[in-house]
């Protein structure tokens, strides 16, 4: 028997028969005897360890982190399929092309949904009931909408192929489903076991996207969790670290190591990967934390020649580092100014060369803060 799950029997009717995986339960203790995970479990601490010392430290560090959620909506969305980039995704919805406006849609729910779990972190403990809250945010009046939004599913799922029967995995029949989830559950929340969190996590992970517990969006759940699951167990200070572009970059090494866990019967392999996204993903994002502060102390000493408008720049600045595409209302209604205004501060930006015109239009016009973006692509 395979020690992770095993396969079922399922009958569509009488003439069609297929065969779901089922998981095997969670809750209990786990060791591993691949000497690496242990030496990658330390360096993914150490450099999770100086992201925190970063996060922590930067000046209005929620700000930059508002942009990391954008960008983590965007790439986990990609993964799924959707063609929006971070450059449409950061454009007023009346600025994006029509025929990407449902994909913008979709990375927008995904925003919300993202924004929702993290601050109900603080009210309610990780479980079932936070993550359908998130699911149905996720594709309420989108295009998963008639996937039922919220709910665990009661029909057998499937990724690949038009059916049960040629797809690519099948997972637990939905009646194991309820049972699946509780005992995930109580691992989350189960002191005793003496799993280092990290292999806690990855387990998690591994565990959710098998059980599938929705008719759609457990990708983008499932990866979420992660990070959920990090700040809850206090590994992460502030939700600075996000795997999708880790695993989008790997697509085909993340599948196939999710595989190998259901054929093989063994984690190890699903662990190493796990582990080195922590570890690329810890060091790529402390780097962007340098360069966003490198970048700002340029910004900030550019902005030192605008005179009795310096109060309101900096205002301005630390709004477009959340939100770096603008147009001059959008400006003048944030900061409460005149369109003269901020038409005035608009082109001290633009003379410090902080932010850039992409329209080329004289009317409607749309300033970028484009060095900053850059950092998130």
């Amino acid at each position: 028997m395979n020690t992770c799950g095993n396969y079922r029997t399922n009958f569509i009717n009488t003439e069609m028969e297929y065969k779901s995986f089922t998981p095997s339960f969670i809750n209990k203790p786990f060791d591993w005897s691949d000497k690496e995970i242990t030496l990658m479990l330390e360096q993914a601490m150490l450099y999770i360890g100086e992201l925190n010392a970063y996060s922590t430290l930067v000046p209005d560090v929620d700000f930059f982190i508002k942009m990391h959620i954008i960008k983590e909506a965007t790439t986990s969305s990609k993964i799924e399929g959707t063609k929006t980039d971070i450059d449409d995704v950061v454009m007023p919805k009346s600025e994006v092309n029509p025929e990407k406006r449902d994909d913008w849609t979709e990375v927008h729910n995904y925003i919300k949904s993202m924004n929702h779990a993290i601050s109900e972190l603080s009210n309610l403990p990780l479980s079932i009931r936070l993550l359908k809250e998130t699911h149905k945010i996720l594709l309420s009046g989108v295009r998963g909408e008639h996937k039922y939004p919220g709910d665990i599913r009661t029909s057998q799922n499937w990724i690949g192929g038009s059916g049960p029967k040629d797809a690519f995995f099948v997972p637990p029949h939905f009646d194991e489903v309820p049972a699946l989830l509780s005992d995930l559950e109580s691992f989350w929340h189960n002191k005793s076991l003496g799993i280092p969190n990290l292999i806690k996590a990855a387990i998690s992970h591994y565990q959710f996207e098998t059980i599938h517990p929705f008719c759609d969006g457990n990708g983008r759940i499932g990866r979420l969790l992660i990070t959920l699951q990090l700040v809850e167990l206090g590994i992460l200070q502030k939700p600075s670290l996000y795997l999708s572009a880790f695993f989008e970059k790997h697509k085909g090494s993340y599948y196939d190591s999710l595989t190998m866990v259901r054929s093989s019967g063994s984690m190890e392999q699903w662990l190493k990967f796990f582990l080195s996204g922590l570890i690329d993903t810890s060091k790529n994002g402390k780097e962007t934390l340098q360069a966003i502060v490198n970048l700002r102390k340029i910004y900030d000493d550019k902005m030192l020649g605008f005179g009795k408008r310096v109060k309101l720049a900096r205002e301005l600045l630390l709004h477009l580092f959340t939100v770096p595409v603008m147009t001059i209302n959008n400006i003048a209604s944030y900061l409460k100014v005149t369109y003269v205004t901020a038409l005035r501060l608009v082109a001290d930006f633009q003379d410090a060369e902080i932010l850039k015109e992409t329209t080329g239009l004289s009317k409607n016009r749309i300033f970028v803060l484009e060095d900053y973006l850059n950092l998130f692509k």
